[in-house]
């Protein structure tokens, strides 16, 4: 029997493929657990125009993603914040300040899950972060960190 497969299934397939399966599998496992459908013409159809959809969307976010990476690329982002005499901050610039400051330079929502950073910055100077946006784009942001006076 061929079934169009509506979820992965570990073994079988991926979602939106149609597979042969025992008429048994596919009416006690795949259909009751709504894994799979039989495959008739309207669904291979519908499985199709979602494809299409997914892809159209897919690529407005990468390209959303390239414009902003190239914004980001484009500027400096300056902190403030108060230090030892050795340059040591007394706190630190987080991922959440980063994103707060993105999004405010940018004008735009930007999420702190997409700053990458190992520890949180502790030091005065100029510093390379690194970005994962959405679709895969990874950029990086210069941060300077300035003392406060």
């Amino acid at each position: 029997m061929k079934v169009f497969l509506k979820r992965d299934v570990p073994g079988l397939g991926k979602a939106n493929e149609v597979k042969n399966v025992s008429d048994g599998y596919a009416r006690n496992y795949l259909f009751p657990k709504g894994l799979a459908a039989p495959a008739t013409d309207s669904n291979i159809k519908a499985a199709q125009v979602f494809a299409e959809t997914k892809k159209a969307r897919e690529d407005r976010i990468r390209e959303r993603s390239q414009h902003i990476a190239e914004q980001i690329k484009a500027k400096t982002f300056k902190f403030r914040a108060k230090a030892g005499e050795t340059g040591r901050l007394y706190g630190s610039i987080t991922s959440a300040d980063v994103a707060s400051e993105i999004g405010h330079a940018l004008n735009i929502p930007f999420d702190k899950h997409w700053i990458v950073l190992e520890r949180p910055l502790r030091d005065l100077g100029t510093h390379t972060v690194d970005i994962k946006l959405e679709g895969g784009i990874h950029t990086q942001a210069h941060v300077v960190i300035e003392t406060e006076e």
